[in-house]
């Protein structure tokens, strides 16, 4: 993993900059982050970092990585058979993301709004099942797409705006991160956090 940052950096640091972006070329940020995960219907919290790099007058490559801390539920154990509820289990999941893509911005002014379209993964940690500690060959998980496979592709359209005065500035962001298991499922995210330009 940190060679593939490393290679990353490495790229953007080699791409052309035309001269109309000059000194807010790069763009780093942190940021709290809002995720709601559909499948277990939990408001998740968390912390991310993002780095950008203009490779265009209105265009920023742009990645970013954010860890959401763990929130409990109840998780529904249903019998095969007969699809009755056999069990309910309160359980801890937690999420990580990646992402990486290209974001359209204006490349001056002290409003910014934006649109992205990004890429990346969703890597659920979820704490031990039932199952796991007493397995049933009758029962399911109602999550088992989650369970049998954490980590998942991930497309995140958004849109937001920075609000900025010279190198400093904030951002305020709403999309719907998407992630792929058996299906896809449609994720409100909403992040806010500093900016700086250089």
């Amino acid at each position: 993993m940190r060679i593939a940052i490393l290679s990353l950096l490495a790229l953007l640091a080699g791409l052309p900059v035309p001269p109309a972006a000059g000194q807010t070329r790069v763009q780093a940020g942190v940021f709290l982050d809002y995720l709601n995960v559909s499948q277990t219907q939990t408001p998740n919290l968390g912390l991310g970092g993002r780095f950008g790099y203009r490779v265009h007058t209105h265009v920023v490559l742009e990645g970013e990585l954010a860890y959401d801390y763990g929130v409990n539920f109840n998780e529904l154990y249903v019998n095969v058979a007969n699809g009755n509820v056999a069990a309910i289990e309160h359980t801890s999941i937690g999420v990580t993301s990646g992402l990486l893509g290209p974001m359209v911005q204006p490349a001056h002014g002290h409003l910014r709004p934006f649109a992205t379209l990004k890429a990346g993964f969703v890597d659920f940690r979820l704490s031990p099942s039932l199952l796991s500690l007493a397995p049933y060959g009758s029962v399911a998980s109602s999550i088992l797409g989650i369970r049998d496979s954490n980590l998942n592709a991930a497309l995140y359209p958004g849109a937001g705006a920075e609000a900025s005065l010279g190198p400093l500035g904030l951002r305020l962001e709403f999309g719907d991160l998407v992630y792929f298991n058996r299906g896809g499922h449609n994720n409100l995210r909403i992040t806010f956090g500093p900016i700086l330009r250089f």
